[in-house]
Parts: structure tokens; sequence; C-alpha cells
């Protein structure tokens, strides 16, 4: 099972934490406010008080063997960047950072986020199913329960039309477009066929969403 570090526990960091806990992840939450990390107690793995910059205190977290580290320090921008160089050189294989503004996100990028994030523009919910899954391009939950998402087509649906695949008879999910390169089919039917490269946009509820990215056709 994958394993995440949530550095940060603002209300980015603490929604991209309690999303992957739910979604039944390993979590590390991470913050120096004794007062958050006790509101995160139970919503999490393990939450700790530490400081993001001390290479020991991180180092002795055993840092280094979560998969992903994701730094969401608030607005001390000097700290989020330290704590960056930090999982880098202690060997961290994938750093996502919080950035406050494009200046500081290209800052991240030079000292090894492996990804940069906006709060702004990127839900704490949407950058944990992102995280998770492979193959999804983009989350957007409509209300509580549903969401649309982007997929990149898998290996298995090549070659099959939508009403073969059946994703609205067996999931109650519908196919609202197929990116297919520079081209979108809008409201494809059930005779469209899914190819190598589609990107399809589907909306439905999350567990069954969730089931069409996992489940494997026969």
């Amino acid at each position: 099972m994958r394993q995440f570090a949530v550095i940060g526990l603002g209300r980015f960091g603490a929604s991209v934490a309690t999303n992957l806990y739910r979604m039944g992840y390993e979590v590390l939450a991470i913050d120096a406010n004794e007062d958050r990390v006790r509101e995160m107690a139970d919503e999490v793995t393990h939450a700790v008080e530490a400081n993001a910059t001390d290479e020991d205190a991180l180092k002795s977290l055993g840092i280094r063997n979560f998969d992903v580290v994701v730094v969401s320090i608030g607005q001390d921008i000097q700290s989020s960047i330290l704590c960056c160089l930090v999982l880098k050189e202690l060997g961290v294989k994938y750093i996502v950072a919080k950035a406050v503004n494009e200046l500081h996100g290209k800052v991240l990028q030079k000292v090894g986020a492996d990804r940069v994030v906006f709060p702004e523009r990127d839900m704490g919910s949407r950058v944990a199913h992102n995280l998770v899954a492979a193959n999804l391009l983009d989350y957007i939950e409509l209300a509580p329960g549903y969401s649309i998402v982007e997929v990149v087509a898998k290996p298995e649906f090549y070659g099959k039309s939508l009403q073969d695949l059946g994703f609205r008879a067996r999931y109650g999910i519908i196919i609202t477009a197929i990116k297919r390169g520079k081209k979108v089919v809008i409201a494809p039917g059930a005779e469209d066929v899914i190819m190598d490269g589609d990107v399809l946009v589907a909306i439905g509820e999350d567990r069954q969403l969730e089931k069409m990215e996992h489940t494997h056709n026969e």
C-alpha cells in the first residue's frame, strides 16, 4: 500500500490528508502547531508535531520511506522552500508542494518539487484523488458523493463501444465526452468505440467512479 506524508496542516493540507486517509491509504500528518496535530489525530494514521525544516526530525520520522510527501506549509514561503530542499536531500521519491503564487511555484520546482499545486485552483480533495489514481487526469466534486472525472482509457477498453463496456448499466456512470487528441466527441452514443489514447469524461457517484477506475473488463 502506498504511504503518504503531509507537512503543514492548514485547510489545504488537512483536506489532502483526510481525503487520502478516507480512501484507505496510510497517512502521516506533520505540523509544528500542537493544536493542529491534536485535531488531526483521529483523521489520519499518525499525526506528529515536528518542525518541517528540521532535517533530523524528518529523518527520524522515516520520511524518505514515504511514496509521496505533500508540502503544504502556509504563508511561510521560506520554510516551504527549505522543507523541499531538505526532503530532496533526504531522498524522498516524489514531492508535491503547495505554492502561494507563480514565482513561489517556480522556485519550488527549481529546488526539487516534482509537482506544484495552487490551492486557489486545486482543491485538496482533487489533489488527493489525482495522487492515488494513475489514470485520473482531473477530478471535480459536484456535490457530496458525486463528481466529474477525466480518466485515461485503459487498454482493456480499446476497440469496445460504450455499450460493450456498459458503464451506464453496470455503474450508473454517464460518459459525457470523449477527448481524442484535439477532437472532442460531445455526448457520445452507445455505439462510439474507445481508442488508444482516448480520455473519458465521466460523471457519477464517487464510489461507482472508483469501481470503474479499478475494475478490469473481462
